[in-house]
């Protein structure tokens, strides 16, 4: 006799089936630790089989990179578009706090996500890390086009330091709730941070 107490899957396009796969992940890595989240919880958390997973991603470790790298796409996006539309020849103070302004806005949308990783260093499978060390390089090369070219080593230190006060500083921000009333005195300090350190904007 035909079973009848499963619940129906829905059908869909390949596309479509990966992605509600890749929203089930977002969903389940942002609300527990690597370690603790299933291709099986996946799976039923997006109405898929095991193998329809695995059909899409080799393992846990592919998913969860995939996860990571959409976030690090979209939070480059998005901050692409907003030093887009600032007029043309706006200092770099004022276009890397509005690139400040986007991190603090993508992290407040998911923090427990995206402070994972800090909270649990080394609990991250080595694909993932590898996204986000080349992100973090990424993020300094962003930096040294906003500021224009220099010679001065003091520039490098500064500009690596800026981003470790910047994860450090968010990091307290998630820990108290990302307030709202926070955001403007934070970005106020991480600027600071990043001025004294360069000692001069033009510098």
């Amino acid at each position: 006799m035909a079973r009848v107490d499963r619940k129906p899957r829905r059908r869909l396009d390949p596309d479509s089936r990966r992605a509600a796969i890749l929203d089930a992940a977002v969903e389940a890595f942002a609300a527990r630790p690597y370690a603790e989240v299933t291709i099986s919880s996946v799976a039923e958390a997006a109405e898929a089989s095991k193998a329809l997973v695995y059909r899409y991603f080799e393992n846990k470790e592919d998913l969860y990179a995939e996860v990571v790298r959409l976030a690090i796409a979209e939070l480059l996006a998005e901050q692409a578009a907003v030093l887009e539309a600032l007029p043309d020849g706006a200092p770099a103070r004022d276009r890397i706090r509005a690139a400040a302004i986007v991190y603090l806005d993508h992290i407040a949308g998911h923090p427990d996500a995206w402070a994972m990783p800090m909270r649990r260093p080394g609990g991250e499978p080595p694909a993932a890390a590898e996204l986000r060390a080349q992100a973090r390089s990424d993020y300094v090369e962003n930096l040294r086009s906003l500021l224009g070219s220099s010679a001065q080593t003091r520039r490098e230190y500064a500009l690596w330091g800026y981003f470790g006060f910047l994860e450090a500083a968010c990091l307290r921000w998630v820990e108290t709730g990302c307030p709202a009333d926070d955001k403007r005195p934070l970005v106020d300090a991480v600027l600071g941070a990043l001025e004294g350190a360069l000692g001069d904007w033009a510098g």
